[in-house]
């Protein structure tokens, strides 16, 4: 499976295929902790299948910056005065700030623990029953529980499985098992283990065998994959970034030697097999141009072949099927994803072959392979949907999925000569429901392996708001309903708009908490994201950057509108570059909005980047612009940027999350815009004298543990 296709699907720098869900900064990042600590990502390297859930630690490649009452104003109301004096050194300002979050944390103890109590409940009731995550590998099954990876025969059931590896027994108990892979012959087993504080992981390769040992030990390991029995291909990263691949051998001959450098520092490499085993790609990838180099998996050490040199604008993937390479790409018009083939021996542009092209603002999901057909997961008009395509008959079928979906989740899938493709459907309040595609059947199959109870009192509604220019932009709503008079519910609206990365929209126990207690949630899918396909982001992102706002606006007065709640029982939620927008409307429309909260927002777009010594500026720049080259471009930004355009007025109340070791949002940019922000609303307050005026409450909680995205179910549950 290439699930790692999703990510460069979303517009992302490279690809993260076989191991990854989560790209750089997405909401998903953010809004996916509330879940267990059962993150690692399975893989088999031979005849097997694979497996991946959506780990809370997955790793990132690049920033993608992925409700309180206020207080009425006394006539003399005691001020943190510290908090937004400049001269503050960081260290103190910070101390200052975790000093305000304990005394403002402690006022709501009471409903904290209600919320807890609740949350768990919940996540006893729909995620514990789903189960480990688990790989077939002839008679051998593998599976990773609590920091363990066992391994039992596949009759016996996994209470009889025999440990291979625990975290805590090697002394590394502070860390969890990102994703594993195992050697054809199963004679060697790879591992990543990462920890929540750090975004680079340590990959463990065991010998197996009646007593497993550990054979190597590879720090700051990216991605990895088995070229041959004992032939490992890994990347090593550095300062967020994947510039070189390494290629290890485990023969009597051991040695290390370097494969692949990437000079261009805009790029992001990584590595991943074919479905079908024959090739080892080196993939490098920016946000919009992609070049891939083949490893023949017969002949491991033989140099890499180019598939096509990197051409500007054009995004391709690659997989095999019978001496043929299946490219999926945004070679051509419209430069939406087209499947293409082309010979091995003759891999280059010009023979490139169009097998078959979505429609117009259709969004491509993910891809899985298989020896005579191929499945595209689609996302159209907000509906779900299956592309079958075969290539026996030459045929697509086309299968319009239940319409409460909002989500895939791809699941194990056996070998690429199976006759059948498992994954999950999901949304924001539906759990995890399992589906079956059988190609001998040719038909869809509900699988009913798992007990859970299907939510069925909550209503799911699709609109479209008209944005200042005309265009159309999709919002999803879900309510109780049970709920009456909606226009006194409160509403939370969620906003991402940025790398072509939809709103994650995977089942949260949160979500459903809050639509059991009458809650509205709305997803606004504006420009910027890519919900409706590669248009959809190029139309938000650099110049366009305002149109994500102004989508935004419309989708929030249109809910408004329509009864879906009112401006002062309104609550904006997003993550990391979501924060772009999200701090651009509270300073341009705060009236729409009582609250906002913000996970490790990006809010100081043009500092961030006119500083190029930070790892991730330069490939940021085809995402926002280069305002150190171009003078528009800089007075562009700062027309946007929430940190520059803070002004004294009425502000709703806020509440931001970050992380001291958050390498992607530094938390000192946070801090000034959190100071700036606190200072500007009292400006306001003290020049005005309206009865009833208020001061919001701007909160900001620092997590000392956790990075950008990865948490354990223990601490994003605390959050």
């Amino acid at each position: 499976s290439c699930v790692g296709l999703r990510n460069l699907l979303q517009g992302l720098s490279y690809s993260v295929k076989y191991y990854s869900k989560h790209s750089y900064l997405q909401t998903g990042c953010i809004y996916s902790k509330i879940k267990p600590k059962q993150c690692c990502i399975l893989d088999c390297s031979g005849s097997t299948c694979t497996h991946r859930t959506l780990p809370p630690g997955s790793i990132l490649p690049w920033r993608c910056f992925s409700c309180k009452e206020g207080t009425k104003i006394p006539s003399k109301r005691k001020q943190n005065a510290s908090i937004t004096t400049s001269d503050l050194s960081y260290k103190n300002l910070l101390k200052s700030e975790q000093e305000n979050w304990n005394d403002i944390s402690a006022r709501y103890k009471a409903m904290t623990e209600r919320i807890k109590e609740k949350l768990e409940e919940l996540h006893n009731k729909y995620m514990f029953n789903l189960g480990s995550p688990r790989i077939r590998f002839g008679e051998n099954v593998y599976f990773e529980e609590n920091g363990c990876i066992f391994l039992s025969k596949a009759d016996d059931g996994e209470e009889n499985g025999d440990i291979l590896f625990s975290t805590e027994d090697l002394g590394f108990s502070d860390t969890f098992v990102q994703r594993i892979r195992i050697s054809p012959d199963q004679r060697y087993m790879a591992i990543n283990l990462k920890n929540e504080n750090s975004e680079e992981a340590t990959c463990i390769v065991m010998k197996l065998g009646n007593f497993p040992v550990v054979e190597k030990v590879i720090p700051s390991v990216f991605s990895f994959e088995w070229a041959a029995n004992d032939v490992l291909y890994y990347t090593s990263q550095k300062n967020l970034k994947c510039q070189n691949v390494f290629m290890t051998t485990f023969t009597n001959q051991k040695h290390t030697k370097l494969v692949y450098t990437e000079q261009d520092a805009r790029f992001f490499v990584d590595v991943y097999c074919t479905k079908d085993r024959r090739f080892l790609t080196i993939n490098s990838n920016s946000k919009t141009t992609s070049e891939v180099w083949l490893v023949d998996c017969r002949h491991p050490f033989k140099s890499p072949a180019l598939v096509q040199a990197r051409t500007k604008g054009v995004i391709y993937h690659i997989e095999h099927r019978n001496d043929e390479l299946y490219i999926l790409t945004t070679y051509g018009e419209p430069a939406e994803y087209k499947l293409m083939k082309a010979p091995v021996a003759a891999s280059g542009m010009e023979n490139w072959q169009l097998v078959y092209a979505l429609e117009k603002k259709t969004k491509l999901v993910d891809l899985e392979m298989f020896s005579d057909h191929c499945i595209m997961f689609l996302k159209n008009a907000g509906h779900l949907y299956l592309n079958v395509i075969s290539f026996v008959s030459h045929s697509v079928q086309s299968i319009k999925l239940p319409t409460w979906a909002c989500e895939f989740e791809l699941e194990s899938q056996p070998e690429h000569t199976t006759s059948t493709c498992y994954f999950q459907l999901t949304s924001p309040v539906h759990p995890p429901k399992r589906f079956a595609y059988s190609f001998k059947e040719n038909n869809l199959i509900e699988q009913a392996v798992q007990e859970v109870p299907i939510i069925t009192n909550c209503h799911t509604t699709r609109l479209l708001a008209k944005s200042k220019d005309e265009t159309l932009v999709p919002i999803t709503v879900f309510h109780n309903m049970n709920s009456k008079e909606l226009r006194r519910k409160p509403l939370l609206v969620h906003v991402y708009g940025a790398y072509g990365i939809d709103l994650n929209m995977s089942f949260k126990e949160d979500k459903l908490m809050l639509i059991e207690e009458g809650w509205i949630l709305a997803y606004c899918h504006v420009r910027g994201g890519g919900e409706l396909g590669l248009s959809w982001h190029k139309d938000g992102c650099r110049h366009n950057k305002l149109k994500g706002l102004h989508d935004l606006k419309a989708c929030i007065t249109l809910l408004h509108e329509l009864g879906f709640s009112q401006p002062k029982y309104t609550a904006l939620a997003a993550a990391s570059a979501g924060g772009v927008l999200a701090g651009a409307l509270c300073n341009t429309a705060p009236e729409l909005i009582r609250a906002m909260v913000l996970q490790a927002p990006f809010v100081d777009v043009l500092n961030t980047m006119m500083k190029t010594h930070l790892p991730l500026t330069i490939e940021e720049q085809e995402e926002w612009g280069n305002p150190l080259a171009d003078e528009k471009c800089m007075k562009y930004i700062k027309s946007y940027c929430p940190y520059q355009n803070i002004k004294p007025q009425c502000y709703p109340s806020v509440f931001i999350t970050a992380y001291e070791n958050d390498q992607r949002v530094p938390l000192a940019g946070v801090l000034r815009y959190v100071q700036k922000l606190r200072k500007a609303a009292l400006d306001h307050a003290s020049r005005t004298s309206e009865k009833g005026n208020w001061i919001p409450n701007i909160i900001l909680d620092i997590q000392a543990s956790g990075s950008h995205c990865d948490s354990s179910w223990e601490d994003s549950l605390k959050e």
